[in-house]
């Protein structure tokens, strides 16, 4: 029986490689098609600065742009950039289970894949299977969406169908892949307080954000909350208290702003506010202009931009699953318990160093990329630190200031994005794949902490 067993040195490459050079061959791939002339309305090509910034936020699903989407790009340049997006989005759905797999040993999934996972070895027809349910779900979600859409663009604005079948499809691809491409200069600001528009959208990006063993785990047994394995507990409680906490902290700083939540009426404040809150998952759409937000508001969005959405899933950021087992430490250091547990589960000690060195390295990213855009940039810190977690996070939203930034910052603001796409991921599976035993131990020394 053939199985399929995880990378080893010596035996092929290592999947943080791959994964790096697959996705770098896709932003080529859109750079090159980008670049024609059939991809702009103009006719003319593209800056390739432009193609390479447009096919790097489209791969890596995060939907900062430099020029405007509907008036610079084609038909075909649009349907380029959504094919970027599937690929993107898909890539990253099936390569983070892949992993989660290969990595933990289980899914979580209660199949005949439990007993062979248990030993870290998959049959390679089940692994097909795991790949088909995820590809078939994606599908399946995109397809609901647009059709919501569709629906809704012909009845409540009298777009052709055709045109609202275009528009339902590209924003289905984009939502649910969390990539914040919209086929409007103000995004989704003219649909503020449409409720079809809005909740069909943020209802896209968090099912999309949430990822696929989550998303299958809640299916099975959404009415058994016992059942429910760490990474679902965390994952879903994480991500209702964070929407919860956006939602209120938007309606508390915005309420009374004349340009953003102020002319609204009541329940148009709280759908803005809540689509506010779902956005900093890494959706990237906006119902309000980000530009005239106050700076706490800024900040708040800020940090929900850098915990981001679930593992597995299209969503970016450092996870919420990562954030919550560095609260699970603190408390557990905090009550002086050597062990952390999460439920009735004990979470290992190399897991709690992966979530710490992500975190702590998806810091010093943005810092040193803060640091050096404030080098290149004329733009105050606060617009300047929003746009590089924005980047970093693979979020799309801005103050503003994408367009006015040099060409050097685009192309750090390009990297920022490749690395925050593929970086959580690769990093996250290269160190727990690296594990080794060491034969001995140094003596111990106590050192003060504080």
């Amino acid at each position: 029986m053939t199985r399929y067993r995880p990378a080893v040195p010596g035996r092929g490459r290592h999947p943080a490689v791959v994964i790096a050079a697959g996705f770098g061959v896709a932003v080529l791939l859109g750079t090159a098609l980008l670049a024609t002339p059939q991809a702009t309305t103009a006719g003319d090509a593209s800056h390739l600065l432009t193609a390479l910034f447009t096919a790097t936020s489209a791969v890596c699903v995060t939907g900062l742009v430099v020029v405007d989407t509907e008036t610079h790009w084609s038909v075909f340049g649009e349907v380029v950039i959504a094919l970027l997006i599937q690929v993107g989005g898909l890539g990253i759905m099936t390569l983070a289970t892949l992993i989660m797999v290969i990595v933990s040993g289980r899914l979580g999934l209660r199949t005949r894949l439990s007993a062979q996972l248990e030993s870290k070895s998959i049959v390679a027809a089940d692994l097909r299977q795991v790949l088909r349910k995820v590809v078939m779900f994606s599908l399946l979600c995109e397809a609901a969406v647009a059709i919501v859409l569709t629906i809704r663009f012909v009845t409540g604005y009298g777009e052709p169908l055709g045109r609202a079948a275009y528009l339902g499809a590209f924003h289905a691809v984009s939502a649910f892949n969390n990539a914040g491409f919209a086929l409007w200069p103000d995004s989704l600001s003219r649909f503020v307080a449409d409720p079809w528009i809005c909740l069909t959208i943020a209802l896209a990006v968090i099912v999309g954000g949430l990822g696929y063993p989550v998303v299958f785990e809640l299916l099975r047994s959404w009415r058994h909350p016992r059942r429910w394995s760490v990474l679902t507990r965390i994952t879903v409680g994480l991500s209702v208290f964070l929407l919860a906490a956006g939602t209120l902290a938007f309606l508390m700083i915005e309420w009374r702003n004349p340009a953003t939540l102020g002319p609204l009426d009541e329940p148009g404040k709280w759908l803005a506010a809540f689509f506010a809150a779902v956005m900093p998952r890494s959706g990237g759409f906006n119902t309000l202009d980000i530009g005239q937000m106050a700076p706490s508001s800024w900040l708040v969005t800020d940090v929900l931009m850098f915990i981001g959405g679930g593992s597995a899933g299209t969503a970016g950021g450092i996870k919420v699953t990562t954030f919550g087992f560095l609260l699970f430490i603190m408390w557990s250091e905090l009550r002086g318990e050597h062990q952390v547990n999460i439920g009735h589960r004990r979470l290992p000690s190399a897991t709690q160093r992966q979530a710490l060195s992500i975190s702590l390295l998806g810091v010093i990213l943005v810092m040193v990329s803060t640091w050096l855009m404030l080098l290149l940039t004329p733009h105050a810190l606060d617009r300047v630190l929003f746009e590089v977690i924005s980047a970093f996070a693979t979020n799309g939203l801005s103050t503003g200031i994408t367009a006015d930034t040099p060409l050097a910052g685009h192309v750090l603001l390009s990297l920022l994005m490749f690395v925050g796409r593929i970086g959580p991921l690769t990093l996250g599976s290269a160190l727990a794949l690296k594990e080794r035993t060491r034969r001995y131990e140094f003596p111990e020394e106590r050192v003060i902490i504080g």
